[in-house]
């Protein structure tokens, strides 16, 4: 029998009966582990990068599965001999979901219209923009950015996505350009969503420089991690831009911290993921991953790989 932890007795029971497995629950951000003989560690859904300390004391362990699509943080904490997967596909659509609400939500006026009303004013909102016919910039173009890159399509936008290297294009985009090539293409953007991974190359990406780059009244949506884009640098750029942010650098970002005063800014607490899909989503990917594993199988996902020996 493969032991398998669950952090929860929610997604347990989500995940339901898998031939050959047994279930323990332990949260690693609660103490020690209740058994030694757990191989398979479901990490929590937040905070795995602070919680995964103890999977270092557990003799037998061979997948720490994340319950995220990110995973900085976690392979500084998790001992390097332990494969790690993410939750790859996991949070593609309900990511693409906010990035396109967040986006409407701004450039149609949205949160004034909610102040106003919270006020019981009826208020005209004037002339906004609309996303028909938008140049729309996707950074980051993994599984996540072309799920965002999708649904814009459906707005009539005119499209264009990078990544850290250029390639072909797809379905979706003529062509992938190269993260190199941002200085050239985000003056010409109406719309820039950010949705990269956060590592030493797009740590601060979103900077003075990038930010200098963008037209004004252009709309920034940043949907990836908060560290992603310096914070400093979005307050001195707001109202000549329009900020969208599901993350924040700090976060939780502190009670009147600049941010949340200035100009023609949008925060969302890092609701990216967290919706009533998650849960099922989850148990899926757990089913099929850990029933892989009990016959046999390789895992998937991993971001970090079977060290062979």
């Amino acid at each position: 029998m493969l032991v398998v932890s669950f952090p929860d007795p929610v997604l347990r029971d989500a995940v339901g009966e898998v031939g050959g497995i047994e279930a323990v629950l332990w949260d690693p951000g609660s103490g020690p582990a209740p058994d030694d003989r757990i191989e398979v560690v479901v990490a929590p859904y937040l905070g795995a990068a602070e919680k995964l300390a103890p999977v270092a004391d557990l003799p037998n362990v061979r997948l720490v599965q994340l319950q995220s699509a990110g995973f900085d943080g976690v392979l500084e904490v998790v001992p390097e001999h332990v494969p790690v997967a993410n939750a790859a596909g996991v949070y593609d659509a309900v990511t693409a979901e906010l990035a396109v609400g967040l986006t409407i939500a701004s450039l149609r006026g949205i949160p004034d219209a909610v102040r106003r009303g919270d006020q019981a004013q009826w208020v005209p909102l004037g002339q906004r923009t609309s996303l028909v016919g938008r140049r729309v910039l996707v950074v980051g173009y993994g599984a996540v950015g072309k799920a965002i890159a999708h649904r814009f399509n459906a707005f009539d936008v005119r499209l264009t996505a990078a990544a850290s290297r250029a390639r072909a294009g797809d379905d979706i985009v003529d062509t992938i350009h190269g993260i190199e090539e941002l200085p050239d293409l985000l003056p010409h953007q109406d719309v820039v969503v950010v949705i990269v991974p956060l590592n030493d190359s797009t740590s601060a990406l979103v900077d003075d420089d990038f930010l200098s780059a963008m037209p004004d009244g252009a709309l920034l949506v940043n949907v990836a991690r908060g560290p992603v884009a310096d914070t400093d640098a979005l307050v001195r750029h707001a109202g000549r831009l329009r900020l969208a942010l599901d993350v924040t650098d700090p976060e939780p970002l502190p009670d009147g911290h600049p941010l949340w005063s200035a100009p023609d800014v949008l925060i969302t607490p890092h609701a990216g993921g967290n919706t009533d899909a998650l849960v099922p989503m989850m148990a899926a990917l757990l089913r099929e991953q850990l029933g892989g594993l009990a016959q046999g199988h390789e895992p998937r996902h991993l971001v970090r790989p079977i060290v062979k020996t």
